[in-house]
């Protein structure tokens, strides 16, 4: 009877242990354990985490803990040991949800399904940000990516492109990517959208003009320097079209401050002028050798669609708008820019005083 007795308490007990252990680890996988801290409060917006190369374990259970995004570290690292995460840490930009589990937490990990991130490049009047701005974006390096376009050359250059104008790939645009896209990747990607972008259309146009690619996007470089003014960029190219087929200096300020590397001045004065550079547009005839910017998609389309006039001259309105007055002769062109050297030295003394 005693036997018996001592039985029942054993399989109660071992009932209640399993039961108990059974819940708990019921508990640690399925239970929410991600809490999103902002300020050291509480939230329900989402958090991003990021696991770079060469990351272990402990590197994300550090991110983890700095985001103050677990409530249970030690069943987190329970688990993530039991399920092998250890030794599967997975690079990439993950999306942590407010009230996770344990369980959604680590198969997300385990099978890298990480979120894309929308890489912006905006238009850049100077090609050698590009780097910088893709660093800053991406896991990948300034370096890694440079390394890789050296790789491409053969390929950029059957694309009609050289070393001045490689990096026009990178169209003005937002791209959604993977945080870790790998150089290679995304130099593969950046030249699939800019195949996308010069489709058999816009060859054409750029053919009719009589200009390549390279040339279209070279002049579409100066556009673009000259005014933020979209509605006004396709009569700007028309002057410079109108000054190439004449065999006119293109005199194109932009790229005196490209050949000065002094994009900050307000006049481009006589010394700079005397400057020699193949991109000193006052000094050589024809285009320059490339692009002094990377070219927005709409730039290209105002040199593509350009403006028939028979203006040869443009000079700054003195009202500071970013708009321009145009001229079809020279005795005109005087006219206006006296106006806007006026205004401008106007300005500087009312600034100095």
């Amino acid at each position: 009877m005693r036997m018996t007795r001592t039985k029942v308490v054993v399989f109660v007990t071992a009932m209640i242990f399993l039961s108990t252990f059974s819940f708990y680890g019921y508990q640690m996988l399925n239970a929410p354990n991600v809490l999103n801290t902002h300020n050291g409060k509480i939230s329900r917006s989402v958090v991003y985490l990021y696991i770079p190369a060469g990351a272990t374990f402990q590197t994300v259970l550090d991110s983890l803990e700095r985001h103050k995004a677990l409530e249970d570290k030690l069943s987190f690292a329970f688990l993530a040991k039991l399920m092998g995460y250890q030794q599967k840490v997975k690079t990439g930009r993950y999306k942590l949800h407010p009230d996770m589990s344990n369980k959604e937490l680590l198969y997300m990990l385990l099978s890298g399904k990480q979120e894309p991130i929308n890489l912006l490049i905006p238009p850049l009047r100077k090609i050698d940000n590009i780097l910088p701005l893709l660093d800053k974006q991406l896991m990948i390096t300034a370096q890694d990516i440079e390394q890789a376009m050296q790789q491409w050359q053969d390929t950029l250059r059957r694309e009609g492109l050289d070393s001045t104008s490689y990096w026009c790939i990178f169209l003005p645009n937002t791209y959604e990517v993977y945080w870790d896209v790998s150089a290679p990747q995304l130099i593969k990607r950046m030249l699939q959208e800019y195949r996308h972008f010069w489709n058999e259309e816009r060859r054409q146009k750029a053919k009719a003009i009589g200009m390549t690619p390279h040339e279209v996007m070279t002049l579409a470089s100066i556009v673009q320097a000259e005014s933020s003014k979209m509605d006004e960029m396709p009569r700007i190219a028309g002057v410079y079209v109108n000054r190439l087929r004449r065999n006119m200096f293109l005199q194109a300020d932009p790229t005196i401050m490209y050949a000065v590397g002094d994009y900050s001045m307000r006049r481009v004065l006589k010394k700079h002028l005397a400057v020699d550079s193949p991109y000193n547009t006052y000094k050589y005839k024809g285009l320059p050798p490339g692009p002094i910017g990377i070219p927005t998609p709409q730039a290209i389309e105002a040199v593509l669609n350009y403006e028939l006039h028979d203006y040869l001259y443009f000079c700054a309105k003195d009202d500071f708008s970013g708009y321009h007055l145009f001229a079809k002769s020279y005795e005109e062109h005087l006219r206006n820019a006296r106006s806007y050297q006026k205004a401008v030295s106007k300005l500087s003394r009312e600034e100095n005083e």
